[in-house]
């Protein structure tokens, strides 16, 4: 059998997608691998990656300990944020030798791709944490390193679920202004009070990948007019809204129309202020940005990515485009069964 044209890999702490392309851009086959809860700096992170890969060759038949089973593999994952992260990662796929050629990138690169027919803009991510990576019409890049607070980062479903926790806790003992997410908290977890959610974290009882599960919760209080959830919702836009306009400046593209895309649970809600708001604040610095909400699987980004490292028409795009949908995706397929 003849080498698959790209293995394209989408890596984020909730799940892997893997897919194999044909030269024409049709979808040879596709694996999922269910949520690994870490990223690139865990090792059991890249064994999840193996697997996925594993995966989607067995669901394709192809054998890779006869050598490169495809001419591009195209990685975007987490935790590709430090040069020195970017060197292990790198050096770890290439004595895999699943592919002649092997691209490595941060996940925000996939969004972004996925979220643009071109091959530049700005994408922001904002899911468990938050990211934001760009491109310029150039080639130059930006990318935020995404470390959390060490970074300068604030944002994601952890900090609002934690945010949420602290008024919570503040309104119920009377240090903070009243406000709804004291009943809403509690009743999330299916708790009775603010204090039993409290010894709940306290204990261990609920932990950090639940408290961010918290996010939906602050949004819908938002749009219930509370004004404590919506000074979280607000801090979160402008946030986005920061991240995408410091890429904008880094690259010098204020007075192009760029696109922003934006992907990730947290812009998974009908809240429109929130959206409204991370507008008006990128056409601040960018006044004919175009800003969208990604639809698709973030994987098509990272197709694209390899279809672009092989100078691809765009037709071949535009089937990726049409193949790889989120129905595909979950159910595994294969082409030509």
């Amino acid at each position: 059998m003849k080498p698959a044209a790209v293995l394209a890999i989408d890596g984020g702490g909730s799940k892997m997608d893997a897919v194999v392309l044909g030269a024409d851009g049709g979808l040879l086959g596709s694996a999922r691998v269910p949520p690994v809860g870490s990223d690139g700096r865990d090792p059991d992170y890249l064994e999840r990656l193996e697997a996925a890969v594993n995966a989607v060759f067995d669901a394709v038949g192809l054998d890779p300990s006869s050598g490169p089973v495809a001419r591009v593999g195209v990685f975007c994952v987490a935790g590709a944020d430090l040069s020195a992260d970017e060197r292990r990662i790198l050096k770890w796929l290439r004595t895999r030798g699943w592919t002649d050629d092997t691209l490595l990138r941060n996940d925000t690169f996939a969004v972004l791709r996925a979220g643009t027919d071109r091959t530049w803009g700005v994408g922001v991510v904002c899911g468990f944490g938050t990211n934001c990576a760009a491109v310029a019409p150039d080639g130059r890049t930006f990318r935020l390193p995404a470390l959390g607070w060490i970074a300068g980062d604030w944002g994601g479903g952890s900090d609002l679920g934690e945010k949420a926790v602290w008024h919570t806790m503040r309104a119920h003992d009377g240090r903070g202004k009243r406000t709804a997410l004291a009943t809403a908290v509690p009743a999330h977890f299916g708790l009775g009070g603010p204090r039993q959610v409290m010894e709940a974290l306290y204990s261990g009882q609920i932990g950090v990948q639940r408290v961010a599960t918290l996010a939906p919760v602050v949004f819908r209080v938002a749009a219930e007019g509370d004004p404590v959830a919506r000074s979280l919702v607000e801090r979160q836009a402008d946030e986005v809204a920061g991240m995408a306009g410091a890429a904008i400046k880094k690259l010098r593209m204020s007075k192009l129309d760029v696109d922003v895309v934006l992907g990730g649970g947290i812009f998974r809600n009908g809240y429109r202020p929130f959206f409204e708001r991370i507008e008006d604040g990128v056409r601040s610095i960018a006044p004919a940005a175009n800003v969208s909400v990604l639809t698709v699987p973030p994987v098509v980004g990272a197709a694209l990515l390899g279809l672009d490292r092989l100078d691809a028409p765009s037709r071949t795009k535009e089937r990726v485009r049409r193949a790889l949908t989120h129905d595909a995706l979950a159910a595994g397929r294969r082409s030509g069964r």
